[in-house]
């Protein structure tokens, strides 16, 4: 679930989300399995996809150290190659921004997302 937690992570200021503004959870499943096989079927975005789960674990590392610089530039960068993969993944992450990062739901929507890790760790054991 490390995108889910990257694109959620990144959100500097926690605003409480009103019943309304709760993304509908069925859609969210649809539209992060559609995200899951437009992404896993195309090189070009995985690679992509697959530098961002790097960038989300040195953004990690960045916070750890209080390295606000690095952990902002790092950001934006992951920013930019999320605009990459395609408008299906940016409505997703759009989307996951309104769910608390550790709620069911969250976890449910990680769950999906993980076969592209999956994917990615596959990606580096032939690499």
């Amino acid at each position: 679930m490390k995108v889910a937690l990257v694109v959620v992570g990144l959100t500097v200021f926690i605003m409480p989300v009103s019943a309304q503004d709760r993304p509908d959870i069925a859609k969210l499943k649809a539209d992060a399995d559609r995200v899951v096989k437009v992404t896993s079927g195309d090189k070009r975005k995985m690679q992509t996809y697959c530098e961002l789960i790097d960038i989300s674990d040195q953004i990690g590392q960045a916070n750890e150290e209080e390295d606000t610089k690095k952990a902002e530039e790092l950001s934006n960068k992951a920013d930019e190659l999320e605009k990459t993969l395609g408008p299906e993944f940016v409505a997703l992450a759009g989307e996951l921004n309104k769910l608390e990062p550790n709620s069911e739901e969250a976890k449910e929507i990680g769950l999906i997302l993980d076969k592209l890790d999956e994917l990615c760790g596959d990606q580096q054991q032939r690499g």
